[in-house]
């Protein structure tokens, strides 16, 4: 008796102690089971540098407790980029790559609403331009017809949107061939698992396979208030033509752009293609080839009077205008600074930013905010944001003055040094011994210059190789026959080279202080080649962050682009000794 009286004391205690969490458990799963999906609108668009925008818009019925998750088939998850949720007043956190209620073979996001679930709200993914092949003037592009969600919808609307001039559109879903853009589905079921693809033809240049890999936008602001800006693009090819021409987004209101390339050549005047987007066509000097990558730089000036609103020693900039707000296209990083005029001093940044990061560097007289942002396209302008940016900060009208005083002092200073020095004896001066340099033959010269040339050209075609065989576009069998082929050229040219080298260091004089600068360059690329694959292998192996490795990654892009134009002005230095 007393065993039992024990064993209904213990349970009795169980029940009292977990009846609040049983009844708050079936309080939640009631509620969320109380919930319905009653409209999906799901938009499908490609935008001009070929990556895809996935735009749900969702209204429901009832109320969700916790998160709401949606997706789409697990293929097309190694393709995802970024995922924004937002309605009309809110943003709401998003965590990408999470189970579809434990259904495998779907890629799910979870979208979680702090402050209870709206009626209706928006989740855009951004998804690479890998899911576009192009052949000749054909097109064909991946996508899920349908949104995989955990519970059945009413309706679903779908809207596929290509650029402008897209004919001969055939789109293939759920085994059937259509010839529309728009179509609906009732009672769309839950966990829909639907790949699908649109094959369409297009000519010009209203789509262009590109990776914008970075993009630093600077606006300087001088002491009589007048702005000047600049932006810096970093670009790969990913079409399997060549590129002349793409179209830029200037800021609004920007007026008398002129571009130049990486070497600062000037390029022809860009065009205005679009006013109310301030949207340009810049064109390069020589096209750029299939996978290559290009820099060039666009200068334009900015109305003072919309970015500046001046007040008594205090100034506010606007930067709202500055961060990308029509661009159509994708941009892997990007940076926007302001540079403020000497002895001007930051009060404060006003405002906020979203998914983004701002910093204040200080030097002697200049101060100046940079905000860096990743995964950039004109969402950012979509979704609600309250505040405007700017920065406020004091500046006196003195600093005006500065420079030149401070010139005139230097002047006089080394005014008062010239008159001492002239003043005093003269020592005997001592003859120059002349330093002689052995005068090579411009054939010689020119055998180099085309040899160097070459092997450049076969170091683009292997890292062009690489990437095509990674993504898929060539088979094996011929990726090692090519490769080998390159390795072989590469290798002979390499003997001669080092032939080369060692004659035009013997020659003495500018030659080898040249050779000299050649090998510190290339000694600086093979360093950091080695590197690059070093930080892709700890990333691939959990070592190292996603944010760490894409700020290493950029900083190494860097070093080895600065070693590239050292080699390019070598050349063309040796190109002027053969004129």
């Amino acid at each position: 008796m007393k065993r039992t009286a024990s064993v209904f004391i213990i349970i009795a205690f169980a029940i009292i102690t977990f009846y609040p969490f049983l009844f708050n458990t079936r309080v939640a799963i009631a509620e969320d089971a109380g919930y319905g999906i009653n409209f999906v609108n799901h938009r499908i668009e490609v935008i001009y540098n070929g990556y895809v925008l996935i735009n749900d818009t969702i209204e429901i019925t009832g109320r969700i407790s916790n998160s709401f998750l949606i997706g789409f088939p697990y293929k097309y998850g190694s393709h995802v980029l970024k995922c924004i949720a937002y309605n009309t007043t809110s943003i709401f956190p998003v965590s990408l790559n999470v189970p579809l209620d434990k259904h495998v073979g779907f890629y799910g996001a979870e979208i979680n609403f702090p402050q209870g679930s709206p009626q209706n709200f928006t989740v855009v993914f951004v998804l690479s331009n890998n899911l576009l092949t192009a052949s000749g003037t054909t097109y064909t592009l991946d996508f899920p017809a349908y949104p995989s969600l955990v519970k059945d919808a009413a309706n679903c609307s779908v809207e596929i949107v290509l650029p402008e001039g897209a004919m001969d559109v055939t789109v293939t879903k759920d085994g059937e061939v259509v010839h529309t853009l728009t179509f609906k589905k009732e009672n769309l079921g839950a966990f829909t698992y639907s790949p699908a693809n649109a094959t369409f033809s297009l000519t010009g240049d209203k789509l262009q396979l590109f990776d914008i890999k970075e993009l630093k936008r600077e606006v300087r602001v001088n002491g009589l208030g007048e702005v000047e800006g600049s932006d810096s693009y970093y670009l790969t090819s990913e079409a399997p033509t060549t590129i002349s021409t793409i179209e830029i987004v200037l800021p609004p209101n920007a007026s008398n752009p002129s571009a130049q390339d990486q070497f600062g050549r000037r390029m022809p005047e860009p065009v205005r293609m679009d006013e109310k987007t301030n949207r340009h066509r810049v064109t390069f000097n020589l096209p750029l080839e299939s996978y290559e990558s290009a820099r060039f730089t666009v200068q334009y000036y900015l109305p003072s009077q919309v970015y500046i609103d001046a007040k008594e020693r205090t100034n506010s900039f606007n930067v709202t205008p500055l961060l990308f707000p029509y661009v159509n296209y994708y941009i892997e990083q990007a940076s926007v600074t302001v540079i403020l005029p000497e002895g001007a001093r930051v009060l404060t940044p006003e405002g906020t930013l979203i998914d983004g990061a701002y910093g204040i560097s200080r030097s002697v007289f200049q101060e100046k905010i940079t905000i860096n942002r990743q995964g950039t396209s004109y969402l950012e302008s979509v979704v609600p944001s309250e505040n405007v940016l700017r920065i406020v900060y004091e500046y006196n009208p003195l600093w005006l003055s500065f420079r030149p005083t401070l010139w005139m002092w230097a002047l006089a200073v080394v005014g008062c040094a010239v008159a001492v020095v002239w003043r005093r004896p003269k020592a005997p001066t001592r003859v120059p011994v002349p330093v002689v340099t052995v005068r090579l033959r411009p054939e010689y010269i020119r055998s180099f210059v085309n040899s160097y040339e070459e092997k450049r050209k076969i170091i683009f075609e292997l890292e062009s190789l690489e990437t095509r065989v990674r993504k898929g576009k060539i088979p094996r069998r011929r990726y090692k026959v090519q490769r080998r082929t390159l390795e072989t050229r590469l290798n002979s040219l390499a003997r001669s080279l080092a032939e080369f080298k060692e004659r035009m260091r013997a020659a003495g004089g500018l030659y080898t202080d040249l050779m000299r600068q050649l090998e510190i360059a290339e000694t600086e690329i093979n360093e950091v080649e080695a590197n690059i694959k070093s930080i892709e292998t700890r990333h691939s192996q959990g070592e190292l962050s996603l944010e760490a490795y894409r700020k290493l990654l950029a900083d190494y892009q860097r070093r080895k682009e600065r070693a590239q134009t050292t080699i390019h002005g070598i050349l063309l230095r040796l190109r002027e000794e053969i004129r």
